[in-house]
């Protein structure tokens, strides 16, 4: 989500439906990339050398250069900003986008990858419950049973009866990721209902996060020198090495800019509820990911947790009747 966040994007449920095989295919294929982005990540920051404040400034960087650019040479006129718009892109950008990368990168350095991102998913289920109680939107009552199945299995995820089971700057990382991507899905309805489209977003989002990036850890002391060196693969291929800069390059490019361009092209095809249910996949996938690459592991009881997240995750998303749909990812991760 994370990557999540989330490095994940608000559409409209639309009714879409030819070819697709594609369209599920592109999903799935969205899914691969951000899997293996949160091992790459993971790699970075551990054997890299990288922090991941440094890490989420890279990715926010990088990712609004290239995005701003595309938009600019391809939709300029879906950038201008009204003034009403800078304090919104401030917290977007900051709060959403700047901080949901930071906090997921945080969460993966302290806990295995699957549970990090099990954690961050219960995002769809805080942004259902605001709509609820804070927005007072007409919720199905099915909201409670995803509620009650996603704290069950964040229970059962965390070992709460466990002291000490799991790292606590890990699961407060995880979490904060959570309320950081539960912020930017809401923001970004908010946006999209009033007229801004996705690219555009995306662009200037990226961008503000950057900006915060710099102003807070300025580039004249970046450390250099580790983009230049090379990092173990750690794990089961620890005897392997890769160039930092390589690793950064995926992250930017295919861990942010492709998945985004597959899940948007993705929707030309299959509604976007149909889309959000195949992307739950991805706390599964990139557990497997890791387990295969960093030898990662997880319980039994642990895994039943997640699956009774993601079935909450399901019901939450189906719950706010008649609401845009939250297609998962993006970050954040």
């Amino acid at each position: 989500m994370a990557d999540s966040p989330i490095a994940s994007e608000v559409f409209t449920d639309r009714a879409a439906g030819r070819r697709p095989t594609l369209g599920y295919a592109l999903v799935v294929a969205s899914i691969c990339l951000w899997s293996v982005n949160a091992t790459v990540a993971k790699v970075v920051v551990d054997s890299g050398g990288l922090s991941p404040l440094r890490l989420a400034q890279l990715r926010a960087t990088g990712a609004g250069l290239i995005l701003f650019a595309a938009v600019a040479l391809l939709r300029p006129r879906s950038l201008r900003l009204s003034r009403g718009e800078l304090g919104f892109f401030l917290v977007f950008g900051i709060a959403g986008l700047a901080f949901v990368h930071f906090l997921y990168f945080t969460a993966i350095t302290h806990l295995d990858i699957g549970i990090a991102l099990v954690i961050q998913y219960i995002a769809p289920v805080l942004v259902a419950v605001w709509a609820r109680f804070f927005v007072h939107e007409p919720v199905r009552r099915r909201l409670w049973v995803a509620l009650a199945l996603a704290l069950t299995g964040l229970s059962l995820v965390v070992e709460v009866w466990s002291e000490g089971a799991l790292d606590g700057v890990g699961v407060a990382a995880s979490l904060g990721a959570a309320f950081a991507y539960a912020l930017y899905v809401l923001m970004a309805e908010r946006s999209l209902e009033r007229g801004r489209d996705v690219y555009s977003l995306l662009a200037w989002g990226f961008v503000f996060a950057a900006a915060f990036w710099t102003f807070a850890q300025p580039w004249w002391s970046f450390p250099g020198h580790v983009v230049g060196r090379d990092a173990s693969l750690l794990g089961r291929v620890g005897d392997l090495h890769a160039p930092v800069w390589l690793l950064l390059a995926y992250i930017v490019v295919l861990g942010t800019i492709v998945p985004f361009i597959l899940l948007i092209t993705a929707l030309h095809y299959i509604p976007a509820t149909r889309a959000t249910v195949v992307a739950m996949i991805e706390p599964v996938l990139a557990a497997v990911v890791a387990y295969g690459w960093l030898g990662e592991e997880i319980g039994s009881l642990q895994i039943f947790g997640g699956l009774l997240v993601l079935a909450g995750i399901v019901l939450a998303q189906t719950a706010r009747a008649g609401q845009a749909v939250v297609v998962n990812r993006g970050n954040s991760t």
